[in-house]
């Protein structure tokens, strides 16, 4: 504890969100944890051995405590009002989120009946886009979202609550616009974002270019087609079009490239504040998303640490930047890509090292290039291939060779789309330029599409629970000390966390084949019937445009929630509206 007190400190705070998240404390008792935490806090001050001995006791305990009175004061309560099913809102846009195929969402701030709220509005995709710079007006469906059915599918419900959001509001009538007069200095901001997008909308290069280069620089994956994303998820490279910190990294060193170019280096102090300064002002540019405000911070303390001619420590820069990041929004724990973000920097910081001891020596600049990239990519990719199948129940071996072969070159496509990005900003446009971006991200594009197709590699409805993710971490723990040092008693110890996570894997795979259940699910207006046989399941559904999506939010699910290892879907003719199974009747409509 003494030498990590931030990474104690984050842990304990987490379990403290995780402990208030379940048992929802009351306000009252949060005070009191409050009141608490400043007693523990007061320990620090008073000078006695008895104290000092439990002071590592007294340190976990206030942090815990202290991610309980947190997350108790951030948890959202939003309000809920009796709203006719069609109302005129008059709305203002917070935020642009992910299109579908039927419509454009946006996150907004609205009022309905002199009453102000929260919602997500779907207009038709065929619609202008929204922006910023304008309130609307106009006639919508308001409804809530519901609860799922089955414990196995997404809590959308529970996902919109934690940004204090209760309704969705589809757009049914013309939509009226006035100008507003009130942009804050973020709204202005996030409509500049806007605007470079629409220019790059405009720019004459592909589609699909187009809109990676949205993705990988000013972090909008909004508009991207199905397609892509389904390959860039399946070759395991979707991190590309994440702002992570391998673009933080790269627009930092741009800057400071630039500034210590054409200055002397009595002034690379200030060329390091300079540039930490700009990667700030860029986050605060696109949105200020889990991985680039990690980033910003870690890159800032490391940075700090150099000036005050002191030792780097990427734990306490990782640890501190998580707290900082919890404090301001407890929610952030729930959030997938926080998650990912951190273990992927602390699977490097755990693996990468041991695993570059296995490399051949690096007696140039292009093989530690080379041997760098590989071993920080399959550091993370192991430390992150936990959450992976806990979340997504899918995974790719192609992804590892995918990951060696695209990444070593991810640089030089972020240089290029950062170039191209702030031309664009300031009208600047060259056709050779832009040919040559178009024709490498195509060529990139096909390659990962390439990858993609490797359908013999791609293991899907992949069963992982929690007690699974905690012992595979286990053998993540051990394996790092049989790469250092292999012996015997290195070796036993991994031995036995493999052997753990065999046995409760095994032990969950036996539990569940031998369990058998009849259930109907609803997709829609559809109904999907299951008869679930030990490993084997059965869906009966009439024949549906629909199916495709019904298999991926429905059946996919399903089976890894239940670990079923061979399944059939059967089509029920439409005049057949019940089916009769062991003396119960079930409806198929």
């Amino acid at each position: 504890m003494n030498k990590q007190p931030f990474l104690i400190a984050v842990f304990c705070f987490i379990l403290g969100i995780f402990f208030q998240d379940y048992f929802l404390l009351p306000e009252k008792i949060v005070f009191a944890v409050i009141v608490i935490v400043v007693i523990l806090c007061g320990f620090f001050f008073i000078n006695r051995s008895d104290l000092f001995k439990i002071r590592n006791f007294i340190f976990s305990a206030m942090f815990f405590l202290s991610g309980i009175a947190f997350h108790g004061f951030n948890i959202a309560h939003p309000k809920f009002f009796n709203f006719k099913k069609n109302e005129v809102i008059v709305f203002k846009i917070l935020k642009k989120l992910n299109s579908n195929e039927k419509y454009k969402k946006y996150e907004v701030s609205a009022e309905a009946g002199n009453q102000t709220f929260k919602a997500i509005v779907n207009i038709k995709r065929e619609s202008e886009d929204l922006d910023f710079n304008h309130y609307y007006k106009s006639q919508a469906y308001i409804t809530q979202p519901q609860n799922p059915e089955c414990d196995f599918q997404f809590n959308y419900k529970k996902y919109l609550s934690r940004k204090n959001i209760a309704y969705l509001c589809y757009v049914n009538g013309e939509i009226s616009s006035a100008a507003r007069n009130d942009l804050g200095f973020a709204e202005k901001s996030k409509q500049k974002r806007l605007e470079i997008l629409q220019k790059i909308s405009t720019l004459k290069i592909s589609s699909k270019s187009r809109e990676f280069l949205k993705g990988i620089i000013l972090a909008d994956r909004t508009e991207i087609d199905a397609e892509t994303v389904q390959d860039f998820n399946r070759s395991g490279l979707v991190h590309l079009l994440a702002i992570s910190g391998t673009h933080i990294a790269v627009i930092f060193g741009i800057f400071y490239f630039l500034l210590t170019k054409f200055s002397s280096i009595s002034l690379r102090k200030y060329a390091v504040l300079c540039s930490l300064v700009f990667i700030w002002i860029f986050a605060f540019f696109i949105g200020f998303g889990n991985s680039v405000v990690r980033s910003c911070i870690m890159l800032s303390i490391y940075f700090i640490y150099v000036i005050l001619q002191r030792k780097p420590d990427l734990l306490h820069s990782l640890s501190l930047s998580a707290l900082i990041i919890l404090i301001v929004d407890t929610h952030q724990i729930f959030d997938v890509g926080f998650q990912l973000s951190f273990l992927a920097v602390l699977g490097i910081f755990w693996l990468n090292q041991p695993i570059l001891k296995y490399f051949p020596r690096q007696d140039s600049f292009v093989k530690k290039l080379l041997f760098n990239t590989v071993s920080i990519s399959l550091s993370a990719q192991l430390a992150t291939l936990p959450l992976v199948l806990y979340y997504f129940h899918q995974f790719s071996f192609v992804s590892i060779i995918a990951n060696f072969v695209i990444v070593p070159f991810s640089q030089v496509i972020i240089i290029f789309s950062f170039v191209m990005t702030g031309l664009i900003a300031v009208d600047l446009e060259f056709s050779l330029l832009n040919a040559v971006y178009d024709g490498l991200i195509r060529i990139l594009l096909k390659v990962i599409h390439w990858f993609a197709e490797f359908d013999v590699f791609f293991y899907k409805n992949i069963p992982f629970n929690l007690a699974e993710i905690f012992v595979f971490y286990l053998c993540i723990y051990y394996g790092r000390f049989v790469l250092n040092k292999p012996n015997i008693k290195n070796a036993y110890h991994l031995a036995l966390a493999v052997y753990a996570f065999l046995f409760v894997r095994i032990s969950f795979d036996i539990y569940y084949n031998f369990q058998n259940e009849i259930h109907t699910f609803t997709y829609k207006e559809l109904k999907i019937l299951v008869i679930k046989n030990g490993g084997n399941a059965v869906f009966l559904l009439k024949n549906s445009s629909e199916e495709n999506k019904i298999k991926d939010f429905i059946i996919d699910p399903y089976l890894s929630s239940r670990r079923i290892n061979n399944f059939e879907i059967k089509h029920i003719p439409d005049p057949v509206k019940t089916v009769k199974i062991h003396h119960h009747q079930y409806k198929i409509n």
